[in-house]
């Protein structure tokens, strides 16, 4: 095992230095996931899954050692029954990969968290994206899972079937669980049927406020938009700059609707009357498959166009998501801190489902730096939870969110939440460290 091998499996996308684990095992099959599991178990050997590493929490650092076992070559396809819209793949299958295998049956699988996320890490962390709020996120779209709990045992949770009434809800339990209480090697999926006509529009706005204002109106009067994305002035400078765009650099929205040509052209005119209300400008229609792709890709590579603006730094990236009525109020007073502490940052969300994310770049070498950062996103955690809303819309506990979930659910939930970790990992070998203390 090499050095390079153990230190590429030691760190993900968080700011976070890195945690190597001892060894490396790559998996191929969940038999093989089990029978490693059961040697670690045997011997108290911390077990760390690994996917594509595009965590942004901390999730897949070794903190105390042990071995990290790679999904990423268990990329088989093991059914696709389209007449019922599902699919069930091995973890280490991508989002990606998984809609090139279904381009000819007419499907899609909606779920875009941005990443080329692999399926089992995105059930794991529970990821949703740009999709989100018409499609919903991994907790509304996996069916069942084949689960290596900590002991090696081998186990399923659901079925195909739409709907369940049999037992404990194991799938909503191991989804989001974050390899804390078993490793994920098999998911079963929700597929939908690819919209006969798909159009996005781009506009800008005078200021923050009144873009959010937008998408609240928009959501409130039921329009069923396929993604709502804002970029503040500082992402739509960054990837103007990366991607070569000539974007005005002003806040911004980018939707994309789905349907009919009729029912997409509707959503659209509705939409564009209600940003004229709030004062957009520059409304741009992109309705051929490359315009929007390009658009798109430049959205999805707002996180590596940020990091540009300030060389050799490091990205503290955090996200919270709130009710959508307080959704203006949390992006403005999240930005005025980030004003008053003086960073180099961008607000981008999926504000469509009142989630937005911070990206701050911090010198990882400056401790102060990086402290008016975590001030940021302690004030906006703090900020959100108050607004009857979560820490984390989509990115996850991993290491970074855990000290907030205290004041998110109280001491009584917590207390539940370690129950069911010494319960399922009695040795607390399943990557320990993370989400709730043991």
């Amino acid at each position: 095992m090499t050095q390079a091998m153990r230190a590429h499996h030691g760190r993900d996308e968080s700011s976070y230095p890195p945690m190597l684990p001892d060894a490396v095992i790559f998996a191929h099959s969940t038999e093989e996931v089990a029978a490693a599991v059961k040697l670690c178990s045997a011997h108290d050997v911390p077990v760390i899954a690994y996917g594509s590493g595009t965590s942004l929490e901390g999730h897949v650092l070794a903190l105390h050692g042990g071995v990290t076992i790679d999904l990423s070559q268990m990329h088989q396809m093991v059914a696709v029954h389209s007449e019922d819209l599902t699919a069930t793949v091995q973890a280490g299958v991508t989002r990606k990969q998984l809609n090139e295998e279904i381009r000819d049956t007419g499907l899609f699988f909606p779920i875009d968290p941005g990443a080329n996320a692999s399926l089992g890490g995105m059930a794991a962390t529970r990821a949703s994206g740009t999709n989100a709020v018409r499609y919903g996120t991994m907790r509304e779209n996996v069916l069942a899972l084949t689960v290596v709990t900590a002991d090696g045992r081998i186990i399923k949770t659901g079925t195909r079937a739409k709907k369940s009434s049999a037992g404990y809800d194991l799938t909503r339990l191991f989804v989001g669980s974050e390899g804390t209480l078993g490793i994920i090697t098999e998911v079963t999926v929700k597929l939908y049927p690819l919209p006969e006509a798909i159009s996005a529009a781009v506009c800008s706005f005078p200021g923050t406020g009144e873009a959010v204002s937008a998408v609240i109106q928009t959501i409130q009067m039921g329009i069923p938009v396929a993604r709502v994305e804002f970029l503040d002035e500082n992402g739509v400078k960054a990837i103007n700059a990366y991607d070569k765009m000539a974007l005005p650099e002003k806040p911004l929205l980018l939707f994309e609707f789905h349907g009919t040509p009729a029912s997409v052209a509707e959503q659209a005119q509705l939409v564009q009357a209600i940003t004229a209300e709030h004062g957009a400008s520059d409304f741009e229609w992109a309705s051929h498959p490359e315009d929007r792709s390009r658009l798109w890709a430049a959205r999805h590579n707002a996180y590596f166009a940020l990091l540009q603006m300030r060389p050799d730094s490091r990205a503290i990236s955090t996200d919270c998501c709130v009710p959508i009525s307080r959704l203006a109020e949390c992006i403005l007073a999240t930005k005025a801190d980030c004003e008053a502490q003086g960073l180099v940052y961008a607000i981008i969300g999926h504000v469509g489902d009142g989630n937005f994310h911070v990206q701050m770049l911090v010198d990882p070498d400056d401790p102060a730096d990086i402290a008016r950062a975590e001030k940021v996103n302690s004030d906006m955690v703090t900020r959100a939870i108050g607004m009857d809303g979560t820490c984390t819309g989509e990115h996850g506990v991993g290491m970074h969110k855990m000290a907030f979930l205290v004041e998110e659910h109280g001491e009584g939930a917590i207390d539940t939440m370690r129950a069911l970790k010494h319960a399922l990992d009695p040795k607390n070998i399943m990557n320990p460290g993370k989400i709730v203390r043991w």
